[in-house]
């Protein structure tokens, strides 16, 4: 696939995404994974969520930056790093209050509040064409794009 192809299938993909999802949120630490769900927003490819530093998702992303998230048939992983305040992200603050305006007025801005952003790195998603089932997936890293049919009758 040309880089022309893969640019426009990812930017494809993020218009169907929209501007923000509830989210499952998986996170680790040692063999301990939990999973809840959260309010994220797309701002260019990249995914943010908002938690309170008191969590126990707080406290397992500092010890393991890698995560997963899914929704619907799209799952996604990828590496939260701390961004600061959500009240210091302008383009955060404005995608979150006219995403989840009630959320925005009561959580952001608490003092306990931390801003993460996930840089993305594999997305799958499930597609249909025909009624056959295909797996897109991107590997953002390596800017690969396959869309493969899945036959499951002949294993």
């Amino acid at each position: 696939m040309k880089q022309n192809d893969y640019d426009e299938a990812y930017s494809s993909f993020w218009n169907s995404f929209g501007s923000g999802r509830h989210m499952v949120l998986s996170t680790a630490c040692g063999d301990r994974v939990s999973s809840r769900m959260m309010s994220v927003v797309n701002i260019d490819g990249c995914l943010y969520f908002q938690t309170f530093r008191t969590s126990r998702k707080y406290e397992q992303l500092k010890e393991n930056v890698h995560v997963a998230l899914c929704c619907d048939n799209i799952q996604i992983e990828g590496s939260a790093e701390e961004a600061g305040h959500p009240l210091d992200n302008p383009d955060f603050c404005t995608a979150f209050r006219g995403k989840y305006p009630s959320s925005y007025d009561y959580y952001t801005s608490l003092e306990c509040e931390v801003l993460y952003r996930v840089r993305v790195s594999r997305i799958e998603r499930w597609v249909y064409k025909d009624g056959r089932p295909f797996l897109e997936v991107f590997n953002t890293d390596r800017k690969i794009h396959t869309v493969e049919e899945q036959d499951y009758r002949h294993r």
